[in-house]
C-alpha cells in the first residue's frame, strides 16, 4: 500500500485524543503501518515551537502565531510526514492546515488569502486525503475540558472565539465534502466510533 494522509480536526473537548488512538489501533488491526502525530509538534523542534505557541510568557501577536504555526508545520512536514508517506506509511495527524484556517483565520481573523499563500509555500499540493471533523456545540465541548488541569493560551479563549473557530471548520466541511467527513461528537463514544469505523471502511475501500 502507498502512504495515505489522514487528519482529525475539531475544537477542544470533542474527543480527538481518544478517537485518534482508536483510529490508529483500527488501522493497525488491518495491517496498516501508521504514524500517529500531531500539530503543532510531531518532531523535537516542532514540539519546542508548540510550547512557545501554547505557553508563551508574553503576548503573541496574531501574525506571529500564524507564522509560528507554519514554521512548526514546515519542520514537521519535511522531517516526519513526507518521509513517512514516501516510505508507504499512513500518517494520522491531530490537526493540520484546516486548524490554521479555523483558529487563526476564523478565530483570530487573519486573512484567508494570507493563510493560503503560506499553505501553498509550506506544503504545496500535499493535502490530507481524508479529514474527520469531530463536531460539537461550543458549550458542550468546552464543558468537557473543565478539570483537565492548567489551560493553555487557546483553552483560555472565549466562547465567542471558539464559536468562530467552529463555524470556520463547518465552512471548510461544507466546501470540501469529498475530503471532510463531519462526525457528531455529542453522541455516545460507541456511536462515534461506529461512525468512524464506517468512514474508515469507505476510505480504505476506495483508496
Amino acid at each position: 500500500m502507498t502512504g495515505r494522509f489522514i487528519t482529525v480536526e475539531g475544537i477542544e473537548g470533542v474527543g480527538k485524543s481518544t478517537n485518534l488512538q482508536w483510529l490508529a489501533q483500527r488501522l493497525r488491526a488491518r495491517g496498516i503501518d501508521v504514524l500517529l502525530t500531531r500539530e503543532p509538534g510531531g518532531t523535537p523542534l516542532a514540539e519546542q515551537l508548540r510550547e512557545v505557541l501554547l505557553h508563551a510568557e508574553e503576548r503573541v501577536p496574531p501574525v506571529a502565531e500564524l507564522l509560528l504555526m507554519f514554521a512548526a508545520r514546515a519542520v514537521h512536514l519535511e522531517n516526519q510526514i513526507r518521509p513517512a508517506l514516501a516510505a508507504g506509511r499512513w500518517v494520522l495527524c491531530d490537526r493540520f492546515t484546516d486548524a490554521t484556517r479555523a483558529y487563526q483565520g476564523g478565530g483570530r481573523g487573519e486573512a484567508h488569502d494570507r493563510i493560503e499563500q503560506l499553505a501553498d509555500w509550506v506544503h504545496g499540493d500535499l493535502a490530507p486525503a481524508l479529514t474527520v471533523l469531530l463536531d460539537a456545540p461550543v458549550e458542550v465541548a468546552l464543558a468537557r475540558t473543565r478539570g483537565r488541569g492548567s489551560d493553555d493560551r487557546f483553552e483560555r479563549e472565549s466562547i465567542a472565539f471558539f464559536g468562530r473557530v467552529r463555524e470556520a471548520y463547518l465552512g471548510i466541511a461544507a466546501r470540501e465534502p469529498a475530503r471532510v467527513v463531519t462526525v457528531d461528537a455529542t453522541a455516545p463514544l460507541a456511536e462515534v466510533q461506529h461512525r468512524l469505523e464506517q468512514v474508515l471502511d469507505h476510505f480504505i475501500e476506495f483508496s
